[in-house]
């Protein structure tokens, strides 16, 4: 196999026809710079050069090895930048998995700055992405990044709060509610409602059931859909109502709707950019750098 050092060798007296001149642009002496050469015919069993006292020419072999011996330095110059690209962090592949439409924003907002800043690192997007799974393949490594919720944190995983998200209740504009400041439980107990489906690691669903049986009733579901967009739409159309959080509603409210906070004593929910604490991924650490602007902490 061809070394390196061959290939700069042969492509020196090759493009200088003289072996001192090319022993000089190398920066070594003639008598290595011949041994190089020789070792390098020996091992391809050809002669690279046709030599006389007074000149130095190509031979066909030689000259059919020129351009291949290009590429070969090319590829080599290649290989080490985009190694050192990566270790800088400046290239890379990032699995970012997210659930909601409200985290969809922050999402485009970060993949399109780091786009900008750092065009060698790749965005691997995976949506409909729930907290326990999200949580869970972090810890696997099947994911680098993911916009979750906790109530605890989990070992070996950190995040900053990047969004706090409070529920309200999506209506048609014309609803009898629409006009209010905020609207108890209570005040649903007669409304048909739009659901997601049933999901083990998707909170919102659970939350209304929950609600309206501490409000004293069973929500009468009109309709699942299968993500908040269409919820919005079926909400515009008339078809009933729905419990959502505000941030869901401000990223995806259909015309003809609107958003009333609800009048609960609740905690808000926090959605944290969460990573493993050890990933040792450099091409992360430019993200979540990048990350501390795009999406700053909040409180």
């Amino acid at each position: 196999m061809m070394e390196i050092q061959q290939v700069r060798a042969f492509l020196a007296v090759a493009e200088e026809l003289h072996f001192g001149r090319a022993a000089e642009r190398l920066g070594v002496l003639q008598p290595p710079l011949s041994r190089t050469i020789r070792a390098l015919e020996d091992d391809l069993g050809v002669s690279l050069f046709q030599r006389t006292t007074r000149n130095v020419r190509l031979s066909p072999e030689g000259e059919a090895l020129v351009e291949p011996a290009r590429k070969m330095l090319e590829y080599q110059s290649l290989a080490v930048d985009s190694v050192q690209r990566a270790a800088t962090g400046e290239t890379g592949r990032i699995a970012f998995g997210f659930a909601r439409s409200s985290s969809r924003t922050l999402v485009a907002n970060l993949v399109t700055a780091s786009r900008r800043q750092n065009p060698g690192i790749v965005f691997s997007l995976e949506s409909n992405v729930f907290a326990e799974e999200g949580l869970s393949r972090l810890v696997d490594g099947t994911l680098d990044l993911a916009l979750v919720r906790w109530s605890k944190q989990p070992p070996g995983v950190t995040g900053r709060a990047v969004m706090i998200e409070r529920l309200c209740v999506a209506l048609p504009d014309g609803h009898r509610l629409a006009g209010r400041s905020s609207i108890r439980v209570e005040d649903l107990a007669d409304e048909d409602f739009i659901t997601l489906p049933a999901h083990p690691s998707s909170s919102l669903r659970e939350s209304t059931m929950r609600l309206c049986h501490d409000a004293g009733f069973t929500p009468r579901q009109a309709q699942t859909a299968p993500d908040t967009q269409t919820i919005g739409a079926l909400v515009a159309a008339g078809l009933g109502v729905s419990i959502t959080f505000d941030s869901v509603s401000a990223n995806t409210r259909e015309v003809g709707t609107v958003a009333v906070p609800l009048d609960i004593p609740q905690d808000p929910s926090t959605l944290y950019l969460a990573h493993r604490s050890d990933h040792g991924k450099p091409s992360l650490d430019a993200v979540l750098a990048l990350a501390e602007e795009v999406l700053p902490t909040v409180e």
